[in-house]
């Protein structure tokens, strides 16, 4: 599907995968992509770049449609934070083209196309990990889970962030065609054929929405006071409030407990000492308030499903 202001990448990203399957199978076998939008007019995508549609929605709505992918949009507020954008004339039409489709795949935020149309309800889904708790707040019937690269759920899959439409492309061909095949396409896309771990390694922290000023003294004290102990107890009594109480607060105003808080906020800090120091894993362990590299490791795999090295040697910042 084509729209004005679409990701460029959603669209063009999965038919690079496909056209690979082509030239690596000996006979026709693969995919036939059409582009379609509501007119056969140029579509200006969100790069600048205009894409020359195949044909039209309404056309496309006379036979039936194997795949069905969805890409997304976003605008960009004053603050720089990022919005996915669901235009109700699209959404109308992703409902239509969806009830003939075999199988429906959004691509990024695309996911919310899908949701503002119903067809995430009660379903599991993903979405570029910037606009997940969008997605979450405005479709409280949808399962968002920000982590995964990709989620199949019945007929309908939904992908993570830009890059990620390769991998829900390559999914798509492991499918349809077999994992030694998909295994193949990913070897000349030079890519995994299944990331060795989530987009939340990618993520950075959401800042929470309005917050009391207590909770935001105590929030920096911990970031100040991120090597010391910072034990419920010990945050009750920095708020001067029992720790019932805190961890009512904390609920409530952040959404999760103290003591995942300051785990949170301690893999964050360790997070940018990996990537721009040479710090060993021990003294990173130290100044982030782990005490032990055991405790480091166990805190990334839950956060990131990395492990601190594995996350030093993808993103260190060479100088």
């Amino acid at each position: 599907m084509l729209f004005e202001g679409v990701d460029l990448l959603d669209v063009t990203g999965p038919p690079e995968v496909f056209a690979l399957l082509r030239r690596d199978t000996e006979e026709a076998a693969g995919y036939r992509v059409a582009l379609a939008a509501e007119t056969l007019d140029p579509v200006t995508t969100a790069a600048g770049v205009r894409v020359l549609p195949d044909t039209t929605y309404a056309e496309v709505a006379r036979r039936r449609i194997d795949t069905l992918l969805v890409p997304g949009s976003v605008e960009v507020g004053e603050d720089r934070g990022v919005r996915a954008v669901a235009d109700p004339g699209v959404v109308e039409w992703v409902g239509t083209l969806a009830a003939r489709s075999r199988r429906i795949a959004s691509v990024c935020v695309g996911a919310h196309l899908l949701a503002a149309a119903g067809l995430l309800d009660g379903k599991r889904a993903t979405t570029h990990w910037s606009t997940a708790q969008q997605l979450a707040a405005d479709h409280p019937a949808v399962r968002v889970d920000a982590d995964p690269i990709f989620i199949r759920d019945g007929k309908v899959w939904t992908g993570a962030g830009i890059t990620a439409c390769l991998d829900l492309s390559l999914a798509l061909v492991a499918e349809d065609f077999g994992e030694p095949t998909a295994l193949r396409v990913a070897r000349q896309l030079v890519m995994y054929l299944k990331r060795p771990s989530g987009q939340s390694q990618f993520s950075v922290p959401t800042e929470p929405g309005a917050t009391t000023r207590r909770m935001d003294e105590l929030r920096a004290y911990v970031t100040q006071n991120l090597a010391g102990r910072l034990t419920t107890a010990d945050l009750a009594a920095q708020a001067h409030v029992s720790e019932r109480q805190l961890t009512r607060l904390f609920k409530t105003e952040l959404d999760t407990t103290p003591a995942s808080y300051v785990e949170s906020a301690r893999v964050e800090v360790a997070r940018q000492r990996l990537e721009s120091t040479d710090d060993t894993l021990d003294r990173v362990a130290s100044l982030c308030g782990f005490g032990t590299v055991d405790t480091l490791i166990r805190a990334f795999r839950r956060r990131l499903n990395t492990t601190p090295t594995e996350y030093r040697g993808r993103f260190r910042h060479v100088g």
